[in-house]
């Protein structure tokens, strides 16, 4: 927008409202006084043409061209100034006498066919006019309605045309005009004069006191305002002289206060110093104790949770024994007291990490579904004991190998859901994950935790996210707690890049939700089962709670499966079925192996008969399993449970290995060389299974001294050994006379691509890898059997692609597919595992108080290789890590942390294996 000054703006006002009125007042009288001058011209025509019709009638009738030639010529010359020609036409429209022969008569002429004028009619062609009215004899009047065209046409004689010269008429109206414009131009230049003394008399004042103004605002505040004003104007020039001498008042006071506060802040500078090199001091002080109560707080918080951990554990034993009643309340106390002690201790812990900025998300790779599978396994046992219903329904569209941290996300679910189970007496508590956006590499997941408990009074839910508070204090009281749960899951949830909110109603429940974002992993860490099996089996599902079948029914719903769901089993149509997954009740507390009969008509049914049991019933699983029940699964039931159990259907109606009885074994004598107890017994038991005579050694000089005394079919050797490893122990062998054919094969744990040509070039005839599976160790002893003739042949490395949590403590369908599918070698693999971890344990504790163990590498490597076989993934996969870091020449000073999460994860597995063993 344009800024006009003062000045210019002035003008404008003054000028535009006398130039618009003066142009429109002339426009207006312009035109009026056009229009009348043409007006008159017009009257003067007809005051002429009408009069002469009126006197040429008589002419007309006795056609006498000279009376009415003489009465038009005089007409013209009277009227010569304006009219340029008239002319008279009989009734056959043909002229008759004109007063000007000199112009084309045919211009005032009617055309041809066109009627003749009734009454006077006037046409304009420039600057010329043309008057036309018709003669017409005595008999008839115009004023008459005619009633035939006969009449009409024998009274009409004749018209008579006049043509009028607009020139003279002209000229006027250019008068008229130029006197109007000079007129507004005079007017125009009276407001000029007027409005040039208003300028000079207004805006000459207020610039003279701009210029003032500017003058005291660069500091000149002696400048005023000078000369004589008007009205406003001096009142103005008063106001700002008294503004100028106020404000070299006010300047010089506060120059004054200046230099008193410039006086003031030196002293109080000299005084800052000293006090920041004391508060230097006091936050060197307070880092070393802040760095002293870290230390404090990572030292107590093993040394707490580790005696904690284990009377948790064998009170756990002890309930498992013949006990009395006063026995058993006393130890179901130090139990419940132990478990609230241990996490006071987290949560005051994980707080103080929080509180301190310490805590550090991790971004690993993890399967989302295993990790949330994991952490409601773990909370189902609390649930059913309550009697509730625990259910997981993970949308199918939710993405499954993401990218974040997989414990900090069971913390934050295990608390909210540890919350749900306290505070609900009966009902459900349904988690529900949704897939809320999707991007290139990222995914925003929503879950929901929702119960049927107590609900928060909407006064104390303010209070809920407040560190060491509780909605309710009463409610503490009764539930105990310290009231951190919350506050660190909000915390944890706002550290991933989310938020948390919920909505309660009392006596009706709660409904938890937060949002996390993460990365989408683009390596798959597992492949889902292949269900390509299941197509066209038919499938009964029996299951009365409404939210754990729709669950179950969603996850059904991504295989090939005809599903046929019933909520009670006296409802299910009485046919077959290729499997019946039948779901029990938590509240069911009766002895179901008192239910024989139902079992044995679910059994006749199908061919494959599922259980879905509560925690509290999986004591009863082995008798189960004899009445007809092909596999127990624990609830909830989840994808990673449900899905493998349907497909080992598949496997054991296949590809399961016959039974093998002592005559059918293979008449083979071999020998197995492995310094872990675990690995031995395992391999023992699969050739016992399928060979006639097994020796068993635990290392390679032992193994090198009973081929001295026995002859081998086939010998099965472990390459790191103490003392002397595999390949020196083979060489050995193989310069024995009587061994020197006898095939030797690696078995490793690390047989990747250049370590195999190494084997093979070591004097290996072949490799197989841990974990051992039954099937390839059966073609392997077929391959070198005595006797036998074939092509080549090569174990493959790789083990059967199978879906494992890698997040998982202790995962039992895992254990029992390492065992070879048997029950008890399972749990024996577990208790020889639990049994070696003591030694282990004293190992790192002494690395971690620095007295550098010896063979503490082989410690890790044994147990390594236990855990290949027990079922407890994430406790393999850390004693992998830590055997990498360390043949790689990593300090073991470096690897504090790792070692402080191995003690903590064999807590966990002893934990674990309790529950397994004990049962």
């Amino acid at each position: 927008m344009t800024n006009y000054s003062l000045r210019a703006r002035m003008m404008i006002l003054i000028l535009a409202p006398t130039v618009l009125i003066g142009l429109l007042l002339s426009i207006f009288f312009v035109v009026h006084r056009y229009n009348d001058l043409q007006r008159q011209l017009e009257d003067a025509g007809a005051s002429i043409i009408e009069p002469l019709a009126v006197s040429s009638e008589y002419g007309m009738n006795l056609q006498n061209r000279e009376s009415i030639g003489q009465l038009i010529s005089v007409l013209h010359r009277r009227h010569s100034d304006i009219v340029r020609a008239i002319s008279v036409y009989d009734e056959h429209n043909r002229l008759f006498v004109t007063s000007n022969f000199h112009l084309d008569p045919a211009a005032l002429k009617i055309p041809d066919g066109t009627p003749f004028p009734r009454h006077l009619t006037v046409l304009r062609r420039g600057d010329i006019m043309i008057l036309r009215t018709p003669i017409v004899s005595e008999s008839y009047s115009p004023d008459e309605s005619a009633q035939s065209d006969a009449k009409s046409s024998n009274n009409m004689l004749g018209y008579v045309a006049l043509e009028l010269d607009l020139k003279s008429v002209r000229l006027q109206q250019y008068k008229e005009i130029f006197i109007s414009g000079v007129m507004m131009l005079f007017c125009i230049g009276i407001a000029l004069i007027f409005g040039w003394r208003l300028m000079r008399d207004v805006t000459g004042p207020i610039r003279n006191m701009v210029n003032t103004v500017d003058r005291i605002r660069r500091g000149q505040l002696d400048s005023r305002v000078e000369g004589f004003m008007l009205g406003e104007l001096d009142m103005l020039k008063n106001g700002i002289n008294s503004m100028a001498m106020s404000l070299a008042a006010y300047h010089e006071e506060m120059q004054h206060n200046v230099d008193q506060a410039t006086s003031d802040l030196r002293e109080t500078l000299e005084q800052m110093e000293i006090q920041n090199v004391e508060l230097d001091l006091a936050k060197k002080r307070a880092q070393e104790a802040a760095r002293i109560k870290s230390e404090f707080l990572a030292n107590m918080s093993h040394e707490l949770r580790t005696p904690l951990n284990g009377v948790i554990g064998f009170t756990r034993l002890t309930l498992k024994s013949e006990l009395n009643p006063t026995q058993r309340d006393h130890l179901h106390t130090i139990e419940r007291s132990a478990n609230n002690l241990l996490a006071i201790i987290n949560d005051v812990l994980d707080f103080s990490k929080l509180e301190a900025g310490k805590l550090i998300l991790e971004s690993i790779p993890f399967p989302l579904r295993g990790t949330l599978d994991e952490v409601v396994t773990l909370l189902a046992h609390s649930s059913h004991d309550k009697g509730l219903e625990l259910t997981l329904n993970i949308k199918n569209d939710v993405p499954d190998n993401v990218i974040g941290d997989p414990l900090r996300l069971q913390q934050v679910i295990t608390n909210l859901v540890g919350n749900a189970i306290k505070f609900t007496e009966s009902g459900n508590i349904d988690i529900l994950v949704e897939k809320r956006a999707l991007s290139n590499n990222k995914v925003q997941i929503e879950v929901q935790i929702r119960d049927t408990g107590i609900g928060i009074p909407e006064r104390d839910q303010s209070r809920l996210f407040q560190a060491f508070r509780q909605a309710d204090a009463s409610i503490s009281r009764r539930h105990g707690g310290t009231g951190l749960g919350l506050v660190i899951t909000q915390r944890l949830v706002n550290e991933m890049g989310g938020d948390i909110s919920f909505h309660s109603q009392p006596n009706r429940g709660s409904t938890f939700w937060f949002h996390i974002n993460l990365d989408l992993n683009p390596n798959a860490l597992t492949d889902g089962p292949v269900t390509s099996c299941l197509n066209g089996k038919r499938l009964a599902y029996v299951e009365p709670n409404a939210a754990a079948a729709q669950c179950t029914l969603d996850i059904l719903s991504t295989t090939p499966l005809e599903v046929v769901y019933s909520p009670t089993f006296s409802a299910l149509a009485v046919e077959h079925y290729d499997i019946l997954l039948m779901g029990i009740p938590v509240t069911f507390t009766g002895e179901l192996t008192m239910q024989q009969e139902r079992l044995a008509k679910a059994a006749s049914m199908t061919d494959y008969l599922l259980l879905a049991l509560p925690c509290h019933a999986q004591i009863n699983a082995e008798e189960l399993k004899n009445d007809g029940a092909a596999a127990c699964l624990l609830k909830p039931l989840t994808a990673t449970r449900l899905l493998p159990a349907l497909t080992e259907y598949c496997r054991l109606s296949q590809h399961a290995l016959p039974l093998i009885n002592d005559e059918q074994k293979l008449p083979m004598s071999v020998m197995a060389v492995d310094d872990n107890p675990a690995n031995l017994k395992l391999i023992g038991v699969l050739l016992e299974d399928q060979v006639q005579h097994v020796e068993l050694c635990t290392s390679g000089t032992q193994a090198v001294e009973q081929a001295k005394q026995m002859q081998f079919d086939l010998i099965l050797m472990d390459i790191q050994m103490p003392g002397m490893d595999g390949i020196r122990a083979c060489e050995l062998i193989h310069q024995l006379p009587h061994q020197q054919q006898t095939p030797v094969i690696a078995v490793t744990a690390h047989a990747m691509a250049g370590q195999k040509e190494k084997l093979l070039s070591a004097g290996m005839n072949d490799y197989l890898a841990k974990p051992i599976d039954e099937e390839k160790l059966h073609n392997l002893l077929l391959r070198y059997k005595p006797g036998h003739i074939g092509g080549s042949y090569t174990v493959s490395s790789e083990p059967v692609e199978v879906t494992v949590n890698q997040n998982a403590t202790f995962d039992w369908q895992l254990a029992l597919r390492q065992a070879a599918g048997k029950p008890d070698l399972a749990r024996e693999m577990l208790q020889m595992l639990v049994a070696f971890l003591p030694e282990i344990r004293n190992k790192v504790e002494e690395q971690l108080v620095g007295e550098h163990p010896d063979e503490l590498l082989e410690a890790i490597h044994k147990l390594h290789g236990s855990c290949g076989y027990s079922g407890v993934p994430r406790l393999k996969n850390l004693c992998q890590l830590l055997e990498q870091q360390l043949r790689a020449g990593t300090p073991e000073s470096e690897l504090e942390p790792e070692f402080l999460e191995l003690l903590d994860e064999m807590d966990n597995v002893t934990r674990e294996a309790m529950k397994v063993l004990g049962s």
